[in-house]
């Protein structure tokens, strides 16, 4: 995901008394405020565990800050998550925060909100235009060349591997970039496909792999962008009986860890630190609602996990 180039000037923060308006998500009404800043965020989706643990991460932080969150989620739809950013600058939140469903679908969005002069943060994935003050995320690109190289390694610098891509999304995009920089390292690796797989989801991931198997048979690797892709692709390749295929992945949730530790084709993953992305957002936003000024990219550094990592506990090596 492609990362705004500049910083956006801060604004301060104007004590404001706000009366009780409905937002458009059930239960999420906003309260009156007695001075606390009011952030509005709109997730990508509540339902993965990444992004349960970047809202815990948030609200944490909100809490020990002083601040009140109004999280609502796009959920895989743009223009559910379009409504819910125009119904934040309706209700003239100090700050809004965007996890986007589309990198760029979302920048109409993000301009309504600088033409009203609130300031925009993205979290985990970027919007790919408008002025956001500050993107805040995995360093991605590092993420996919750990992979890239574990991969490589794994292949002993040959053979033909693919890529169950999301090129909708900045933070895939940095990733790809990221395994592809490492895997041009070996000449004897070959990206012979990398299809887009709808919404990252696994039963679609797995549809794609078992297309793959069969368009490819000689292959060997395979790059999933997300856990829901590696573990839809591990799903195919147990279906086809393939044993002799290497799977690497990224974001290390419960089961793709489990996975791992079992030994099969899942050899290792990315993994982030999603309650950080959430703590470090939230003080980012404090700032600079603050006056203070703030890196335009707060890149959360990532780690890789394997069988042997995980058995001397749950860090990343």
């Amino acid at each position: 995901m492609s990362y705004p180039a500049l910083v956006r000037p801060v604004r301060r923060l104007a004590p404001v008394v706000l009366a009780l308006v409905a937002l458009a998500a059930p239960g999420c009404a906003k309260k009156a405020t007695h001075g606390r800043p009011q952030v509005g965020v709109t997730l990508l989706t509540e339902a993965h565990v990444f992004y349960q643990d970047l809202k815990k991460g948030l609200l944490k932080a909100a809490d020990s800050l002083g601040m009140d969150l109004h999280i609502v989620a796009g959920e895989w739809d743009l223009a559910r998550q379009t409504s819910q950013v125009e119904n934040f600058v309706t209700q003239k939140m100090d700050a809004i925060i965007i996890a986007p469903v589309d990198s760029r679908g979302i920048v109409s969005a993000v301009e309504e909100a600088n033409r009203a002069g609130i300031p925009v943060f993205t979290a985990d994935i970027a919007s790919a235009g408008g002025k956001v003050t500050a993107h805040v995320a995995s360093d991605n690109a590092q993420g996919g060349r750990l992979v890239g190289e574990y991969l490589a390694a794994q292949l002993k610098g040959k053979g033909n591997v693919v890529i169950l891509d999301q090129p909708t999304l900045v933070s895939v995009i940095d990733r790809v970039r990221g395994f592809r920089e490492a895997i041009a390292r070996y000449p004897g690796i070959h990206i012979v496909a990398a299809p887009a797989v709808e919404r990252g989801l696994r039963d679609v991931a797995k549809n794609k792999m078992d297309n793959l198997l069969q368009s490819h048979p000689d292959l060997v690797g395979v790059f999933g962008s997300n856990d829901d892709c590696a573990l839809g692709a591990l799903a195919s390749v147990r279906a086809a009986g393939r044993t002799n295929i290497t799977i690497v992945g990224f974001d290390a949730i419960p089961e793709a860890r489990a996975a791992i530790s079992e030994g099969g084709p899942l050899k290792a993953d990315a993994i982030q630190y999603p309650e950080v992305i959430g703590r470090r957002t939230m003080e980012t936003v404090y700032r600079t609602l603050h006056g203070e000024q703030v890196p335009a990219l707060v890149a959360v550094p990532v780690g890789i996990v394997d069988r042997d990592s995980l058995k001397q506990g749950p860090q990343a090596r």
